[in-house]
């Protein structure tokens, strides 16, 4: 059984999908983007604030279903750019601290949605 999980403290989605589905005790959550959840404006003042944004957009999506970050175990990066590579490792460490820190791969791609510089997706499980 599937349970969608929703919430306003972050983004809504821009397609036909959901923010995150749990099942079998192990949630699935969508890529997020830096769209301020509570004005639904763009965050792209730079790479850096823009990573936080992300971040914060997925720890509430995470907490609406009872995760934390040190449930995550598996992230997805993509980012447009991997001249930006650093500025969002650096701010992603600051996130996933130590042993906490999951599996993950990070992929350039041309063009992600909204034209954001990076989108972060991750597998949580209890």
């Amino acid at each position: 059984m599937k349970k969608v999980i929703r919430t306003d403290a972050a983004p809504a989605p821009i397609g036909p999908y959901n923010q995150a589905i749990e099942t079998n005790g192990t949630l699935y959550v969508s890529g997020q983007i830096a769209i301020d959840p509570a004005t639904g404006a763009l965050n792209l003042s730079n790479i850096q604030d823009e990573t936080r944004l992300v971040l914060k957009n997925l720890n509430a999506v995470l907490s609406e279903a009872g995760y934390s970050k040190e449930d995550v175990v598996k992230c997805s990066i993509f980012i447009s750019d991997m001249n930006q590579f650093a500025e969002i490792n650096e701010v992603y460490a600051s996130y996933f601290t130590g042993d906490a820190a999951p599996a993950r791969e990070t992929v350039q791609v041309s063009v992600l949605p909204k034209n954001v510089n990076v989108e972060i997706s991750c597998i949580a499980v209890k």
